[in-house]
């Protein structure tokens, strides 16, 4: 017991003897939190007493390539003066770090708080453009990534709420046009990832929200109301008895020819529209015959009209126009 005793009292004095020499990568200020130092780092030598001074190690570190220390100086410079003139610039270092670690995520939230807290800041384009890019790179696949350390999968539910973000920061800014449309092309990669049709959809209203926005562009106008056809007409042929995105994509191509006459896609517009009859022929004759089948001939007979009506070239108009022969005999007062 003694011998143990004595063990402890050596392992003490040995600790408190060389507790200066000992690395303390994690220090604690008062008012300021914990801070990583560098191993062999003089503690503090980064650290100024003004907001001017403190900048400018950031500005330099970050020059120099040496994010690390780069974030941790505007950091500081963020958190000890932030209402002087100088935290805006480190709040802009801040995320520009980020970025230059490949943390996206995080770079986008940094970013916006720059927006958020310094909206009158001089970049603000600038700061509008790179979180565009940003957007572009997760519409691209890049992975979300857990703590900003684990990546995880690319989500495009995620991507679609940044480029919302984006839009909202800036709904007429020279970037706002193209994230409305990319959010179009997330939903349509998220229909594609889940195998569902509602993104689809989802995808047709953002193309159809940037018609309508940027009607002033025409570039982007016709681009978006052509896409939003596109989608529509995607979501129609999967359907089997709801052929109402049909009748939203013949629409939508139809508004299309009428206020862009002369863009080279109307040809490939008048031709979708003569499939989407057809399907809109076909969904009608399904239905028809589901009645048929179930001996209600006078709800079969209105869907087999249907048929003739809007899809009078179909194949399916001619064997319904049969059909509607054999069940009016059957639905004709004599026959009961």
């Amino acid at each position: 017991m003694r011998q143990s005793a004595v063990k402890f009292l050596l392992v003490l004095v040995f600790l408190l003897a060389f507790a200066v020499r000992s690395p303390a990568p994690l220090v604690y200020r008062p008012g300021e939190g914990w801070e990583y130092e560098e191993p062999g780092e003089v503690t503090g030598a980064w650290r100024k007493l003004k907001a001017k001074d403190q900048l400018e190690v950031a500005q330099a570190a970050f020059d120099k390539k040496d994010y690390s220390l780069a974030r941790r100086a505007a950091d500081r410079t963020v958190k000890q003066w932030p209402f002087s003139d100088y935290a805006p610039r480190a709040e802009y270092l801040l995320a520009r770090c980020d970025e230059a670690a490949k943390k996206d995520e995080r770079a986008f939230k940094e970013y916006q708080k720059l927006i958020e807290k310094y909206p009158k800041s001089a970049n603000y384009d600038e700061v509008l453009e790179r979180q565009f890019a940003i957007c572009g790179r997760f519409l691209e696949g890049e992975r979300f990534k857990l703590w900003n350390i684990i990546p995880t999968l690319p989500s495009m539910e995620k991507t679609v709420k940044l480029y919302e973000q984006l839009i909202k920061n800036g709904p007429y800014s020279d970037v706002a046009p193209q994230s409305q449309m990319n959010i179009g092309a997330a939903r349509e990669k998220q229909s594609r990832f889940l195998n569902e049709n509602e993104p689809l959809i989802q995808a047709a209203k953002a193309y159809d929200i940037a018609a309508d926005r940027y009607r002033d562009r025409p570039k982007i106008a016709s681009e978006a109301m052509f896409k939003a056809g596109l989608a529509y007409d995607k979501q129609a042929r999967t359907a089997e008895y709801d052929q109402s995105t049909a009748g939203k994509a013949i629409d939508t191509f139809q508004d299309f020819k009428t206020l862009f006459p002369d863009d080279p896609r109307t040809s490939e517009g008048d031709k979708l529209i003569g499939e989407l009859k057809n399907e809109q022929a076909r969904g009608n004759y399904e239905i028809a015959r589901f009645y048929e089948h179930g001996n209600h001939w006078r709800s079969a007979l209105v869907y087999y009209n249907e048929v003739v009506i809007k899809g009078p070239k179909s194949p399916y108009a001619a064997i319904s126009l049969q059909r509607i022969a054999e069940l009016k005999k059957l639905t004709a007062p004599s026959a009961k």
